[in-house]
């Protein structure tokens, strides 16, 4: 086994938590597996993995060296995209990251097109509400709300996703319907926090034809997106997010929208991944399909 077998080796153990698993992936035995994994920590000169009864974990040493191998694995199949005449079938591993309710809504309705279309891609699908490092963590794309603030990325905008301002109809009854936005001071907002920004409590409105924000209290703060919603059905106060991700809540009654005669501004959406003087097909493939699917969803997003 050379070093490049036994580095995609060493990831798919680290990825999947079991070394029987990655030689069923690899189709190889497990003893093989094993042993090549010693090998590996010998030639180093460090030990790699944690091994249990239960599980497999990397040491230390082996987060630093598994980072090293994705970069360098995602290099080689790179460089061997741009001399084979794979741009209309790419193949290997493509690594995406999107917000969950984008994932089980929008994108993963559509994935066995996506999958019949690309056969040879095997999709690693993050989800969740903590922004990854695109780079140290070896994700190829990302789907991303708001405008772009890493300048190390590229951008591709997707779409202007509607919001709404909602609330549980219990929480409207006991606090009543605000007629006017200067009105949400004196409701409760349940705040959210991502990662290191702080936390948002305030509600965007457009008044004459301009964004502005509106502060109001809060007993609650999540980080997490299905708290957020359901905080708001179980009547901890208003929320503000994309219509498409509670709509069938809206439909049902669980949640009533607020202010639904004043305009929200629209969440813009990108697609970023990092810089590289060539882009690699499986990536380029994914853009075009997520792209197309978004227009479908939420119209053109280069039109005005």
């Amino acid at each position: 086994m050379d070093r490049f077998e036994a580095m995609t080796l060493f990831v798919r153990i680290v990825e999947s938590g079991s070394f029987t698993k990655a030689a069923n992936g690899l189709d190889m035995p497990r003893a093989t597996a094993t042993l090549a994994i010693q090998k590996l920590e010998r030639r180093l000169g460090v030990r790699l993995l944690e091994r249990t009864t239960r599980q497999v974990r990397p040491t230390f040493e082996g987060e630093v060296f598994h980072e090293r191998c994705v970069h360098l694995l995602a290099e080689m199949e790179d460089a061997e995209a741009s001399l084979k005449p794979v741009a209309s079938n790419p193949a290997g591993v493509l690594r995406v990251e999107m917000h969950g309710a984008h994932a089980r809504l929008i994108a993963l309705p559509h994935i066995q097109a996506f999958h019949r279309r690309y056969p040879e891609l095997n999709l690693v699908l993050t989800s969740g509400d903590r922004r990854v490092d695109l780079v140290g963590e070896g994700v190829d794309c990302a789907l991303r709300a708001g405008v772009p603030e890493d300048s190390s990325l590229v951008a591709r905008k997707l779409a202007e996703l509607p919001q709404v301002i909602c609330a549980s109809p219990g929480y409207l009854e006991a606090a009543g319907f605000p007629s006017h936005p200067d009105e949400i001071h004196e409701h409760q907002v349940i705040g959210f926090f991502s990662g290191s920004k702080a936390t948002d409590s305030t509600l965007d409105v457009v008044v004459d034809g301009r964004t502005r924000s509106f502060e109001a209290n809060g007993w609650m703060t999540v980080n997490d997106a299905s708290s957020y919603v359901e905080g708001a059905r179980q009547g901890c106060g208003m929320i503000q997010l994309p219509r498409f991700s509670v709509a069938p809540m809206l439909e049902r009654g669980e949640l009533t929208e607020v202010l639904p005669e004043w305009r929200k501004p629209a969440l813009p959406l990108y697609a970023v991944y990092p810089q590289r003087r060539q882009l690699s097909p499986r990536v380029r493939v994914f853009l075009d399909w997520v792209t197309s699917i978004y227009g479908e969803h939420f119209g053109d997003a280069s039109l005005p």
